[in-house]
Parts: structure tokens; C-alpha cells; sequence
């Protein structure tokens, strides 16, 4: 029995697994979140957009020599910032501006990072690099993650305003330009704080997922804020600790997982929709 329960716990004993669940853990919190607002507001394709479009920024920084992170955040936001401003001037829906966008800048990153004769794996940028977490990893995660969640929690409310009606938002004397431009800031910074732990590729998916889910469970808001982040920690917690007894990587278990629960939820939630139906066509 001991020795059961010796195999079963490995996992949480191992340092490089713990640091696996404490940074995943840290940033599963505000991408659920933010994930809750994204999929309300109709953004989620602008959460593909700036995951990806980090990627330019990210070989940049390594090419002349400073942070990855402050290049992904400045690509990031410059994506989201140009999105926005082809959107305003021109007749072009946002989701093909998003396209070209993103795909534009991806493209320009791939270009640069087969120039480039790497002494790092910048492949772990594109699919991440969670068992190998430096403790500076995580004191930059923790710090992000922290901003993040302290911006999305303490103007939850207005954000709904403005996700809901940005016109009426505005009429009521909320800062419309300032919310909208801060979360693009705060979606770029999350990305940012994903790309060790998640990778470029699979950080949309923490950005989707757990939001999406959610709205299929709940009616009210604050409902969904919080299923969201019980959902991307669960399924972040139960994707690692699968991954280390399957042999597989961490990072896209974790979201098989989350693509499993909202495959399960979905399916309730259609048979619950036919036996109310089939109900109302019987009493009729």
C-alpha cells in the first residue's frame, strides 16, 4: 500500500514537477480570466492573434540581446495596437484584419528564426518548457500573473460594461479607450508569462478553453470568472501529473484535457436541451 501511494505521489516529490505545477499554476489564473472576458467580448481569435504574433518580437530580443519577454510584449501589443487601427480606418472586418495580421507577423518570425543559429532551443518558446522552469522563470511569471489577475479582478466590472456596450460604457463616464487599449496590454503580457510554461502555439488554448467551458455551465458572470479558473487550474494540474506517467509532453496534455471537459459538458448540455425539448413536444 505504501509503495502505492509512494508511485502515486512521484510526481509532486520531483523539483522540476513542482515547479511544472507552481508556474502553470500561476498563469492559469488570469489567461482564465481573461479567457472568461475574451470569449464574452467575441476576442478569442485576438488571443490566437497575439499568441502568435509574439513569435517576431521573440527572436528579435534574442538577436540583440535583451529579455525575450520585453520583445514578445512589445510584438504582442503591437499586433493588437495595429489591429485595431487598420479596423478604424478601413472597411475590413476585425477577424480578417486579425488574420492578416497575426499571420503576417508569425510568418516574419519563422523567416527570422531560421535565420538565426540558436544557442537556446527557441523551440520551447513555441511549445514550451515547463519541466525545465528556471526560479527566474517563475519570479517573472508570479510578477505577471499578479498584474494581470489584480487588473482583470479590480476592473471586473467595468470591463463587463464595456465588453457588453461600449457605447453606454462610455455615455456613463467609463475610460472606454483606456479599458480597451489595457486589456490588449494585459492579453500581450499574459502571453508573455505563458510562453515558458505553454508555448506560443498552445497558449490560445488556455485563452479559449476555460472560458468557453464556462459559458456553457453558467448564467451569471462572477459564476463564470470563477468555473473558468477552476476548470484551467484542474485540467492544468490533471494534465501535468498525467504527462509525467504517460511519457508525454506537459503542455499539450494539458490541453487535450481541456478539449476532453469541453467535449463532456457540450454533450451534457445537448442531451439536456433534447429532453427539455422532448418534454415541451409532449405536453403539447
Amino acid at each position: 500500500m505504501s509503495e502505492i501511494l509512494t508511485e502515486l505521489t512521484l510526481p509532486f516529490q520531483l523539483s522540476f514537477m513542482q515547479s511544472a505545477f507552481v508556474i502553470t499554476l500561476m498563469i492559469a489564473i488570469p489567461m482564465a480570466l481573461l479567457s472568461a472576458f475574451l470569449v464574452l467580448k467575441g476576442w478569442s481569435l485576438m488571443g490566437d492573434a497575439v499568441s502568435h504574433a509574439v513569435l517576431p518580437g521573440v527572436v528579435i530580443a534574442y538577436i540583440i540581446g535583451i529579455p525575450l519577454a520585453i520583445g514578445a510584449f512589445v510584438a504582442g501589443l503591437a499586433c493588437a495596437l495595429m489591429t485595431g487601427f487598420i479596423k478604424e480606418n478601413s472597411r475590413i472586418k476585425e477577424d480578417t484584419v486579425l488574420g492578416i495580421v497575426f499571420s503576417g507577423m508569425f510568418g516574419l518570425g519563422l523567416v527570422l528564426y531560421v535565420q538565426v543559429e540558436a544557442a537556446v532551443h527557441l523551440d520551447h518558446i513555441l511549445f514550451g518548457d515547463m519541466l525545465g522552469i528556471q526560479t527566474s522563470d517563475l519570479v517573472e511569471t508570479g510578477l505577471i500573473a499578479l498584474f494581470a489577475t489584480g487588473f482583470l479582478v479590480l476592473l471586473r466590472k467595468d470591463l463587463l460594461a464595456h465588453a457588453f456596450d461600449p457605447q453606454h460604457a462610455q455615455a456613463i463616464g467609463l475610460p472606454v479607450r483606456l479599458l480597451h487599449y489595457g486589456q490588449l496590454a494585459v492579453l500581450s503580457l499574459v502571453v508573455v508569462g505563458a510562453l515558458k510554461a505553454v508555448g506560443i502555439i498552445l497558449s490560445v488554448a488556455m485563452l479559449v478553453a476555460p472560458g468557453a467551458i464556462a459559458f456553457l455551465i453558467t448564467r451569471r458572470f462572477q459564476s463564470m470568472m470563477l468555473v473558468s479558473v477552476a476548470v484551467a487550474v484542474l485540467s492544468s494540474m490533471t494534465g501535468i501529473y498525467l504527462s509525467f506517467y504517460i511519457d508525454s509532453a506537459p503542455a499539450p496534455t494539458i490541453v487535450l484535457v481541456m478539449t476532453a471537459v469541453f467535449i463532456i459538458v457540450f454533450l451534457r448540455n445537448s442531451l439536456v436541451s433534447r429532453r427539455v425539448e422532448a418534454r415541451k413536444q409532449a405536453q403539447i
